[in-house]
């Protein structure tokens, strides 16, 4: 690739992703990212050569090794007091343990009480620290050499001290072998020399056993950003399928809407039949229980009553019928006769009614 040119998509994302790996700390970027902005991949190539994965310069990561690097020898420096100091102590403290369940010899007493007086006239001197002109006066006025008069004496202390290296080695030998046994539980039966063995390249076994532990980080880290790549993926393509999948059902619904309102009309239709039927059912169900076999038997014997003065009552009807027919044959002549009949016959009845009166009245 040319220096002025930039790559394919495919090519700068493929790039991009070893850079960020490798020599960048992690960057969660997209090829979208990438098109949109390809300058900024150009800058992130630039810095990788200049940078180490933690984002440092490479002259300040090289002054930050060799600071670490003399942190941990003071360090390892300080831990060698600090645990020559805690065995002593240690050995204090099981000596005043002993003391109370066991008679010891005379020569323990000597060296434990000979190294506790020395301990303790070491630890209140460099309390003290080095006396200058102008401070304030020490506590409880006590000086150096007041303190140098509680040594025990030259030839105890000589005794002591040569004693000491057997003792811390027993004890050092104590915690090694705790320590063995707590890391590989199977040890505890083996033979002294065995664990002795087992302790001196128990070292290494934890120097091992931290690396693959630090290494299942850094691997476990690398998968965790991978994770959220792939998450972050993964939910941009969900969220265009779901797009896609809204665009389809909506296309495609009008199409399947008829088949559906047809499908729907022919279940309202059998439903509404299957009511009709339940109804029929019911009030054949409210008849059947309402009218007995001997009130059926009645009610058709009316009905052909009925039905025989209806029959006779059409006969005299249609008689009626052929009658006024045959009136209406002789036409206006007849009518003229119909009305005059019909006033004799009021004048008539007028006069009946009037004779009837005065018979009452002078009856």
């Amino acid at each position: 690739m040319a220096s002025g040119d930039f790559c394919s998509p495919g090519e700068g994302m493929e790039m991009l992703q070893q850079v960020c790996s490798r020599q960048l700390p992690p960057c969660n970027l997209s090829e979208e990212d990438l098109l949109q902005n390809p300058h900024f991949s150009k800058l992130l190539l630039s810095l990788s050569q200049h940078v180490d994965k933690s984002g440092l310069s490479l002259s300040l990561a090289k002054e930050q090794a060799q600071a670490w690097k003399e942190v941990r020898l003071h360090k390892t420096t300080w831990l060698r007091s600090e645990i020559l100091q805690r065995i002593i102590q240690e050995l204090l403290v099981n000596y005043y343990v002993k003391t109370q369940d066991t008679d010891l010899t005379s020569e323990d007493k000597k060296f434990h009480e000979t190294l506790e007086q020395r301990l303790l006239v070491t630890e209140l001197t460099q309390l003290l620290g080095p006396s200058q002109e102008g401070e304030m006066p020490p506590l409880l006025g006590l000086e150096k050499a007041d303190l140098l008069e509680l040594m025990p004496p030259s030839e105890d202390f000589v005794w002591m001290r040569a004693r000491l290296p057997l003792e811390v080695e027993e004890q050092l030998k104590k915690k090694c072998f705790a320590l063995l046994c707590y890391h590989d539980p199977n040890s505890d039966s083996d033979s002294e020399t065995l664990k002795a063995a087992k302790v001196w390249k128990l070292a290494e076994v934890l120097v091992g056993d931290r690396q693959r532990c630090q290494d299942a980080k850094s691997q476990q880290k690398e998968e965790m950003v991978l994770l959220e790549k792939k998450s972050a993926t993964y939910s941009q393509v969900l969220l265009r399928c779901l797009v896609l999948l809204q665009r389809l059902l909506q296309e495609h619904r009008l199409k399947t809407q008829s088949e559906l309102d047809r499908i729907s009309a022919q279940y309202l239709e059998i439903k509404c039949s299957a009511m009709i039927l339940k109804l029929r059912m019911e009030e054949l169900k409210i008849l059947s229980d309402t009218y007995t076999a001997e009130k059926v038997e009645v009610h058709r014997l009316i009905r052909d009553r009925l039905e025989g003065a209806i029959r006779l009552q059409e006969q005299d009807m249609e008689k009626s019928r052929q009658v006024l027919n045959t009136y209406e044959v002789l036409g206006e002549e007849f009518d003229r006769l119909v009305k005059e009949y019909t006033q004799l016959k009021q004048a008539t009845e007028n006069k009946r009614w009037a004779l009837q009166e005065f018979s009452k009245a002078y009856g």
